[in-house]
């Protein structure tokens, strides 16, 4: 735990009625505490850095004004989260942020009283709060409830989904709008602060509110009335200002752009509107990590930057090792590249991860042909398909648990067509500190039943770069390949392009008593497995001969290495980076079954629980898939 003792107010606070105990000139020196307190933590244990700084103000406004755990705060996304984390009762546990067993990584109910709801993905905050909004109506809670959603995460499409219904459903709900990159409002002139300060000054807020409850008393005004007042209200507003709004006509009330660093403006506004009956909207604007000059100068970098010095600003990458393997996501982006300069149909597209995943490689040298669509998950897919259809070779890249989301357009907009299109998961199996939101546990066996599609997974950089070159080659369907986050397992991981047969694996080692049937990079920790098995039999007197087989595909899966393990052994071991239920071990299983093939199978893989935290090693061992649970297997079985 970083040392706050000389942190004149932070020290003092364990939870928000403490905070509430301040004089509101006090906020700001908080303010720099906390953003301080944050810095200091996470230069030892990273996280994400840049979306916490730019929201502290926002933050500590809101547990000021609002009466959390009872008012609702339901943050989007949740990498802006920190500050609310050590407001709210985990100041001293903070330093186990994202560590196993520690602090989780995104704000939960599971945790904390104050974290409202599930967070890890984007653009589902108003959504929920509209729910508990209406139910606080329901049960005649006088609750305010608040969702807080960046402007990245206002381009998924559930947000505008959940906007649209909020302006139809009675509700008293607050959208803060965190405005931190992409101007929806261009902030013009006096007309705009003025119209600014009357429409958050109280005496005009109590005036109108008394005139509104007189009109409905006398039967003048009604709802749709209201309504319509708003929306000419908005009208005005956007003509006075020369200022658009993509919230005009939506019945919701709109404030805003404000200041999001000045802490006592914001108290201000949020003690005036607080109490405004139906829908609103305030419009923040804010600043990546704001206070701390290398993160302003640089948000992308600084999003999750790891260790670092909080005083130079330097980050500490480890030296470089040449004998270390690249990223898979490394090798993804310059394969991409080499691929695209051979084939000019190639496009690239992701929702809002093109560092992520490395694209950024292919859109430094070829910009019109790589697309940034936001985080847009079901877009990114359907975009891709509608290229696809004419004539195209999308490579849409998406993270595992992301595509999630775009389940229903994997299947209208590209299967049903059979169109020649490559979906590659990033981050597929256990991901690590990011917790059980963001692992890659179930595209296998969400994607298995969808006809026409080909599954795949390397077992390294090689296998990655052939089954690349393989997707894009003319009459391959929908083909996904999916790998892992982090580093693969071979230095020379350039090699010469090569077709892969379809649904064909390869059997990478001899055996007699037990066979191996591993899927992905999860392999190579399987060989190890292999290895650490056959030497403990040794050491015990007796032999153990195991056969290992890559499949490569899980869908069409290889039926010829099938037969042969059928043929040759009575026992199989499946390994798998993904759920249980529905992946390689229960197609495996299955064609055993449906021709009439009695073999004992043991599967590893993940269990039917939402996998903690921690690092990937850890996990892998909790969960019981790492060598030694896959040596103990062998023996076992």
């Amino acid at each position: 735990m970083a040392d706050i003792s000389n942190f004149e107010l932070l020290s003092s606070i364990d939870d928000p009625s403490d905070l509430r105990k301040l004089e509101v000139r006090q906020l700001p020196q908080l303010c720099d505490e906390l953003r301080h307190d944050i810095i200091n933590e996470l230069s030892v244990n990273p996280g994400h850095l840049a979306s916490s700084l730019g929201v502290v103000e926002l933050t500590v406004a809101l547990h000021y004004v609002y009466d959390t755990p009872y008012d609702r705060l339901v943050w989007d996304v949740g990498h802006q989260a920190y500050g609310h984390k050590i407001l709210t009762g985990r100041r001293k546990e903070f330093c186990t942020n994202r560590k196993l067993h520690g602090i989780r990584p995104f704000p939960s109910p599971l945790e904390s009283e104050y974290d409202t709801f599930t967070c890890g993905h984007a653009s589902n905050s108003i959504s929920a709060a509209l729910g508990m909004a209406v139910a606080a109506r329901l049960h005649g809670e006088k609750r305010n409830v608040v969702a807080i959603i960046g402007d990245g995460a206002m381009s998924g499409g559930l947000a505008f989904e959940g906007i649209n219904n909020a302006s139809a459903i009675p509700n008293d709900m607050l959208i803060i709008l965190n405005d931190n990159d992409m101007s929806i409002d261009k902030s013009v002139g006096g007309m705009r602060k003025y119209l600014l300060e009357l429409t958050t000054n109280d005496t005009y807020n109590a005036l109108r509110y008394k005139i509104s409850r007189k009109l409905f008393d006398w039967g003048i005004l009604n709802e749709n009335r209201r309504k319509g007042i708003i929306r000419f209200n908005n009208s005005v507003k956007s003509m006075l200002t020369k200022q658009k709004n993509m919230f005009e006509g939506m019945d919701i009330r709109y404030f805003g752009p404000v200041d999001g660093h000045d802490v006592v403006e914001l108290v201000r506004v949020f003690r005036v509107i607080k109490d405004m009956k139906g829908p609103k909207l305030l419009h923040v604007h804010t600043k990546k990590g704001k206070g701390y000059k290398p993160a302003e100068k640089n948000a992308t970098v600084w999003h999750a930057p790891g260790r670092f010095d909080a005083m130079s600003g330097e980050i500490l990458v480890p030296d470089a090792d040449v004998s270390l393997p690249p990223k898979f996501q490394n090798v993804f982006g310059n394969t991409l590249l080499e691929l695209a300069q051979a084939n000019d149909k190639i496009v690239g597209v992701t929702p809002a991860m093109p560092t992520g995943c490395s694209m950024n490689i292919m859109m430094k040298a070829l910009p019109n042909r790589t697309f940034d669509v936001g985080i847009a998950e079901g877009h990114a897919v359907t975009f891709s398909a509608g290229m696809a259809k004419d004539g195209l070779m999308p490579f849409c890249n998406v993270y595992s648990s992301f595509m999630q989301r775009a389940y229903d357009n994997i299947i209208h907009d590209a299967a049903i067509l059979n169109l020649d299109m490559v979906l590659c998961l990033d981050r597929a199996g256990l991901v690590g500190e990011d917790g059980p939101t963001h692992h890659g546990a179930f595209d296998m066996a969400y994607l298995r039943p969808i006809p026409n599609l080909t599954i795949s997974s390397p077992y390294d950089e090689h296998e990655l770069r052939k089954l690349m070159y393989t997707a894009q080659l003319p009459g391959k369907g929908v083909f996904v390949i999916r790998y892992p986050r982090g580093r693969g397992s071979r230095i020379d991981w350039q090699c010469p392009f090569e077709e892969v047969p379809v649904g064909r694996g390869r059997k990478l080692k001899d055996g007699k008593d037990v066979a191996l049937l591993s899927i992905g990079p999860i392999g190579v920790e399987a060989a190890k497995g292999i290895r650490l098995a056959e030497a403990k039999a040794s050491v015990e007197g007796r032999c153990l001969s195991v056969a290992h087989y890559d499949m490569r595909f899980l869908k069409p899966i290889d039926t010829h290495i099938l037969d042969e393990v059928a043929e040759k052994f009575d026992k199989v071991v499946t390994v798998e980076d993904g759920v249980l239920e529905g992946g390689l071990g229960s197609a495996v299983l299955e064609y055993f079954s449906d021709h009439g093939k009695a073999l004992e199978v043991k599967r590893i893989g993940i269990p039917d629980t939402f996998v903690e935290h921690g690092t990937v090693e850890q996990l892998r061992k909790i969960v019981g898939m790492d060598k030694d649970a896959i040596s103990d297997a062998l023996l076992g079985i």
